[in-house]
């Protein structure tokens, strides 16, 4: 299993967000790439970006950022955050993202990631956000009413290969992951799962492994130190 450390851009700080709530942001670094260096230390292989400025407006103020991040450490990096357009996936493509995550687009418009798919194939994820058995958009802000595992089932016949399911009841409330979410869909799908949102404890990511899920994003854990990168990277594999 991969771990996925994260980090959440906004104005150009490493920021973390409490379930999801704009006003409840914690300014964590105001040098995401320094931070990067530190994941790269620690002996990560993968980074996981969100512009959470982009997921409200669908523009790519923080764009510079995550370029300098993959750019400084050659990492595998993949960002999300309000792509809802070919030109913004190619944008991010072109400046040597290895992959580009779709959200709210994916939920509102297949047909735009079909074309992505079609495009570039394995770049392409799509982050699910679930609430209350939903799917989520917009920042988390709205539910689709579409049924989470139903989504699901679309996007795998779609021929999208990269699933990250956020349950965002946990995400960034230190409060463990949902297993239980995580078994089922890693049994229900033949795609790669990534787990992501509350993932707080080493206890989490042993019990994720053992699922056999694709990868697990860290985020909140790693800045309270509440989870070592370098030995969630050790127990992962």
């Amino acid at each position: 299993m991969l771990i996925f450390p994260a980090i959440d851009l906004y104005e150009k700080q490493a920021v973390r967000l409490f379930k999801g709530d704009y006003n409840r942001k914690t300014v964590y670094s105001d040098d995401p790439v320094s931070v990067a260096r530190e994941f790269k230390k620690s002996g990560a292989s993968h980074i996981h970006l969100v512009d959470l400025e982009g997921a409200k407006t669908g523009e790519t103020p923080n764009f510079d950022v995550v370029c300098a991040i993959k750019r400084e450490t050659g990492l595998f990096c993949e960002i999300g955050g309000g792509i809802r357009s070919m030109e913004v996936v190619e944008k991010y493509i072109s400046a040597g993202l290895d992959r580009v995550i779709l959200g709210t687009a994916a939920v509102t418009n297949e047909g735009f990631v079909q074309e992505a798919v079609e495009k570039y194939g394995e770049k392409i994820a799509v982050g699910i956000d679930i609430k209350d058995g939903f799917a989520a958009i917009k920042g988390w802000t709205e539910s689709s009413g579409i049924d989470a595992f139903e989504f699901c089932e679309r996007m795998e016949k779609i021929g999208v290969r990269t699933l990250i399911c956020t349950d965002i009841s946990k995400d960034g409330a230190m409060v463990g992951t949902n297993r239980a979410l995580y078994k089922k869909l890693s049994e229900k799908f033949s795609v790669d799962i990534v787990a992501s949102g509350g993932v707080s404890s080493i206890d989490d990511v042993k019990a994720l492994r053992k699922l056999n899920i694709y990868g697990a994003i860290i985020g909140k854990a790693y800045y309270t130190k509440a989870v070592d990168l370098g030995e969630a990277i050790e127990v992962a594999k």
